[in-house]
């Protein structure tokens, strides 16, 4: 059985236990709560030197870090990974996309904004760039999205529970997604799915409720 190492208000943590709820593989789930230091400790690093969850321990004394790494792994040979190279190589464009355009300012603004006391003032100075460049990311996905139901290879697949993590929390940090019809359509197919699991601690928005 897995053993996950995942912080209940982690984006990135909550790919990952999306897609074991999907999938229907058991797990143990250990909690490490990154703002308290937990995943500074000796015993941490000794199984994760950059001292971040999510971490997936596949067995004893292996060890798979970064959130789209595991969720790659998870997908071998399941319905979450195209059959095709091409869907393959999809699936992979938007993973990369979320990593470097989406994660790195909604996931900002999301962990600064929403779990940090105080982080809208420490932040100040970045707050502009993360609004515009997440908002940029968004107007990218909502132009697929106008085409198409999902983003690659035509079906549901790991790119959307990628892409969905951080998405689906952007109304909880300043975004605003009345302006991206398309994206809250698929926001909405995926609570829709077989399996799916809500965010644990997510304060729902008074104009989004879960599967709607």
């Amino acid at each position: 059985m897995y053993k996950l190492y995942s912080m209940q208000r982690s984006g990135n943590s909550y790919k990952v236990r999306l897609a074991l709820a999907v999938l229907a593989m058991p797990y143990r789930r250990v909690e490490v709560d990154i703002l308290r230091g937990e995943s500074r400790t000796p015993d941490f690093l000794a199984r994760n030197p950059s001292g971040q969850v999510p971490l997936l321990e596949v067995e004893d004394g292996r060890y798979i870090a970064e959130s789209n790494a595991i969720l790659w792994y998870l997908a071998n040979d399941t319905v979450l990974r195209p059959d095709t190279r091409l869907g393959r190589a999809e699936a992979l464009q938007w993973m990369f996309f979320e990593q470097h355009a989406l994660e790195p300012n909604i996931g900002a603004a999301y962990f600064w904004l929403a779990l940090v006391r105080g982080g809208r003032d420490l932040q100040t100075h970045a707050l502009e760039d993360w609004m515009e460049r997440g908002y940029a990311a968004l107007r990218v996905m909502e132009n697929h999205l106008k085409a198409h139901d999902y983003f690659a290879a035509g079906q549901f697949s790991v790119a959307d529970i990628a892409l969905y993590a951080y998405t689906h929390l952007a109304d909880t940090c300043d975004f605003d997604l009345a302006a991206f019809p398309a994206i809250r359509g698929w926001l909405a197919r995926v609570e829709r799915r077989p399996g799916f699991v809500p965010m644990e601690g997510r304060a729902e928005s008074a104009g989004r409720k879960i599967g709607v």
